[in-house]
């Protein structure tokens, strides 16, 4: 029997119980695959993570990602939640701006920063770009889409460390209260071998500017609370899409209040296009897990 140390935490979330659970295994080196597979069907969250040490000589440690059905290169809440992890436990020494995670995406910096809050981090994420969808698939969108009233960018589908489906809506109100249909999106998962569709719609709120929601049905969650993959993809389509609008240099997200969280992500843009996601991870279980 393995005794490995187990962390549960809540990403992209001002105060533990906003965000999106994560749980981070360390002591797991000598795991195969189908351990770390098991184990990650047993925590029954969306991600479980592996820290590791890195076999890339700029890297500052490795990660393996997997859900309870498959292993993943990228997604961002496990991503920030990972860095967080190595940071808290002294995996990796706690005195660096910059850390490097190395994961089936590739090399991600990390920029590590600090507040009166505590620690911030920021990934930057994977360079998007966007795909020209099927006709069948332009189709499935329109109808889930269907009399809903659209903001001024178009419909996209994006990859990026992930394959998203994008829309804009026109009001917040709009999205607040939009109930999809999640068999259709599915479909269009499948269909489109993407994760599903995340739709956004600009706000005049104090403390935020886009508010989103996320369905990835292609991996059998029904509503997403916090969604760092999904976010950094809507950034590079309005960017894109705006070079020279107000968001187009970042901007703050809320996420997640639909069902009942309240995710909180900070979007910094720069000049070039680079994507940088953010916000804070609260540590709320840390503890030891014995495994076979």
């Amino acid at each position: 029997m393995d005794t490995v140390r187990y962390l549960q935490l809540d990403v992209f979330a001002e105060h533990a119980g906003g965000g999106n659970p994560l749980g981070v295994v360390l002591g797991a080196a000598g795991w195969n695959d189908a351990t770390m597979q098991r184990f990650a069907r047993w925590t029954g969250l969306v991600e479980t993570t592996f820290l590791l040490p890195p076999t890339q000589p700029d890297a500052s440690y490795r990660v393996r990602i997997f859900t309870p059905q498959r292993e993943i290169a990228f997604a961002g809440h496990p991503t920030i939640g990972s860095a967080h992890a190595a940071l808290e436990t002294g995996f990796v020494a706690n005195h660096s701006e910059r850390i490097v995670q190395e994961c089936g995406a590739g090399l991600l910096p990390i920029h590590v920063a600090h507040d009166a809050q505590g620690r911030l981090l920021s990934v930057q994420a994977p360079r998007a770009r966007a795909l020209e969808p099927e006709v069948l698939h332009a189709k499935l969108v329109r109808a889930i889409l269907d009399r809903t009233p659209l903001g001024a960018l178009p419909p996209g589908f994006v990859e990026g460390g992930r394959r998203w489906w994008i829309a804009e809506f026109a009001e917040e109100t709009t999205l607040r209260q939009w109930q999809p249909d999640h068999a259709a999106i599915a479909r269009l998962a499948k269909a489109s071998d993407s994760l599903g569709l995340c739709v956004f719609a600009r706000c005049n709120q104090s403390d935020y500017e886009v508010a989103v929601r996320a369905f990835p049905a292609g991996v059998g969650i029904a509503e997403d609370p916090a969604s760092g993959a999904a976010n950094g993809l809507i950034a590079a389509w309005i960017a894109a899409g705006e070079p020279d609008g107000p968001l187009a240099r970042g901007y703050r997200v809320s996420q997640g209040r639909e069902i009942g969280h309240d995710a909180r992500i900070g979007i910094r843009i720069e000049a070039d296009g680079t994507v940088w996601v953010g916000g804070r991870t609260h540590t709320v279980v840390d503890g030891r897990a014995f495994w076979r």
